[in-house]
């Protein structure tokens, strides 16, 4: 009789899991439950779980479960927090999604600083032979200061190593910082530096959220006994123009297009910098309430060519 390998399917997964907006269309699989870090002091993503590693047969068996479920599909996302701190899960699961799943095009991970650092370009390199396409990483700022005052746990010296390790590896790595981050106090110093630090990290693509204080973390508690002041909307597009301002050199696509930023802006660097720049300006001179995004304060109509505002991938992350 011939034996028959255990599957389950749908995959089991420990909510809440969060993915990037780029992976909407992914099967997600659950490699860890948690964070290998947990501290920063503006996400509650995390917060009801503590880390564990899945047992990798467990994950196995979910992966022939969408090899008889959804042979054709296109992309994989890994989570949860940080599926890179599970290397010997992680090899495994790599291995049988190119097995069992020919048809997968890219794998996608998030990855921190202090993981990828553990992997080395060398070890990254492998896993990029065995699928793994992209890697989301979230350095958030490339201000001292402001790294530290939210318990990163990493320099902006190691973010830059952590960037350009996964690049030479060859994998794509997708940058996420934060807007706000510092607060009204550290806003332009904040702005500026993570400007120049995505021009040195150089990452394949690079994109600016607007911090959301989020019950059950710090900066909520900071936010809302008057300790720590956000920068209001206009303060925010002000943040992104001095960070736009501090871009020049930087080459790739640029986007400030998520659900929580106010003046929703794709754009493709150098070519759509100035442009930028001079609608955030006249944004800015003359408090036009008609170009921020609705629900933040105005119409979702594009405000030129070359600069298209709404991504569906973004929008339906909400």
């Amino acid at each position: 009789m011939r034996y028959i390998a255990p599957m389950r399917w749908p995959p089991v997964l420990v909510e809440p899991v969060f993915r990037p907006p780029s992976e909407a269309s992914s099967l997600i699989l659950q490699l860890t439950v948690g964070c290998s870090w947990n501290r920063c002091t503006y996400c509650a993503m995390y917060r009801g779980k503590e880390l564990r590693v899945r047992p990798v047969e467990e994950v196995l068996e979910e992966v022939r479960g969408a090899a008889a479920a959804v042979p054709r599909v296109r992309r994989v996302f890994l989570a949860d927090g940080d599926a890179l701190a599970a290397p010997g899960v992680l090899e495994a699961v790599l291995g049988a999604i190119r097995e069992e799943l020919p048809d997968v095009q890219r794998v996608g991970i998030y990855g921190d600083s202090r993981s990828i650092l553990r992997h080395g370009a060398e070890g990254l390199a492998r896993l990029r032979k065995l699928g793994l396409g992209i890697v989301y990483f979230g350095p958030e700022t490339g201000d001292e200061a402001t790294l530290r005052a939210v318990r990163k746990g990493a320099t902006v010296q190691r973010q830059l190593e952590a960037s350009r390790t996964v690049l030479d590896a060859g994998i794509k790595l997708s940058v996420m910082v934060l807007l706000g981050l510092a607060g009204v106090e550290g806003s332009e110093r904040h702005a500026r530096a993570t400007g120049r630090f995505l021009v040195d990290a150089a990452p394949t693509y690079a994109a600016a959220l607007t911090v959301t204080p989020v019950p059950g973390t710090e900066l909520f508690d900071a936010v809302e006994n008057g300790a720590f002041q956000l920068p209001d909307r206009w303060g925010m597009l002000r943040e992104l123009g001095w960070m736009l301002e501090e871009m020049e050199g930087y080459r790739g696509p640029f986007h400030a297009n998520h659900a929580s930023n106010y003046l929703p802006l794709k754009l493709r660097l150098p070519r759509d910098r100035e442009p930028a720049m001079d609608l955030i300006r006249r944004v800015l001179e003359t408090r036009d309430e008609t170009a921020l995004r609705p629900g933040r304060g105005g119409c979702d109509r594009p405000p030129g060519p070359g600069m298209c505002t709404m991504a569906r991938s973004w929008r339906r992350d909400g």
